[in-house]
Order: C-alpha cells, then structure tokens, then sequence
C-alpha cells in the first residue's frame, strides 16, 4: 500500500449503534475509507470474499457466527486481508481465541479514536496491537504456575 492509498475497512458488528459510530470515526481520517458493515460474522465473511478490504474491525460475540469463527474463515479464504479483534471482553480465553485464529489486533471497545486509527494503520501493514488489557490477561496466563495433570490428555 503506497501512502496515497486509502486504507479499505470493514466493520463486522452487530450492534447498530457501533457501527454507525465507528462508521462516523472513519470518515474523521483522510486516509480509512468505510466500505461495507457486516451484522454478523456469516456477512463478514461474505463481504470480505467480495470487498476485499484491508482491515476488518471484528467483534467477538455476534449471531448467526461468532467473530472468532470468522475470523478463522477469513485468514483461510483470504489471507492478506488484516483482522482486529474490536470487543469489550479481555480474558484471556477470548484474546488467545482470536489471535490464534488469525487476528493481527486485539483491542478494547473503550479506545481512543487515535489509538484506534493508529491500529488501523499497523495492522493495514501487518503489524499487530494489543490493547494493554489483553497483553495483561496472555501476561497473565503465562505466568501462572500450571497445575500438576495440565498437560494430559
């Protein structure tokens, strides 16, 4: 992507509301361009097929599929499209979920417009972002003492 370029989003969420406001944050910044919105992770994954965006803003917890499979689905089909993982849960199961199934970002819904455009940008070139909570709950998991039998199938 030259400097030019637009960065395409799309955003997959299925609260009316986010997307409208995450729609309204995008048109703030010359350089992300909104190209279509997603009610659930099944349209995401449509949509993505036929959009082609750079990055997609995925929620985690949507009908008909979850972010989490759609995510999956996504990097399968469509590998050089970037996932950032946009939620407001930050245990570890969900934030290991999600970058294990492709996402390049795992960030908190309660982010700064700037912090959110800056991840943007990092993911559009394939740099990750974790939000300070979800480094936090991996930080977390990896440093507790595993329990004797952890390990066995």
């Amino acid at each position: 992507m030259t400097t030019h370029e637009s960065i395409r989003v799309l955003i997959a969420d299925d609260h009316s509301l986010v997307r409208s406001g995450l729609g309204a944050f995008l048109q703030v910044f010359k350089d992300l361009q909104l190209i279509g919105e997603a009610r659930n992770g099944q349209q995401a994954v449509e949509l993505c097929e036929s959009l082609q965006p750079d990055v997609v803003l995925m929620d985690l917890v949507m009908p008909v599929m979850d972010g989490i499979q759609a995510i999956g689905q996504i990097k399968a089909k469509t590998p050089k499209i970037q996932l950032l993982a946009l939620t407001s849960f930050q245990d570890e199961k969900h934030v290991h979920a999600a970058l294990q199934a492709g996402a390049v970002g795992y960030l908190m819904k309660d982010l700064a417009a700037e912090d959110l455009a800056k991840a943007i940008r990092l993911a559009a070139e394939g740099k990750p972002t974790l939000s300070p909570e979800a480094a936090q709950a991996l930080i977390q998991a990896a440093t507790q003492p595993r329990k004797v039998g952890d390990d066995l199938t």
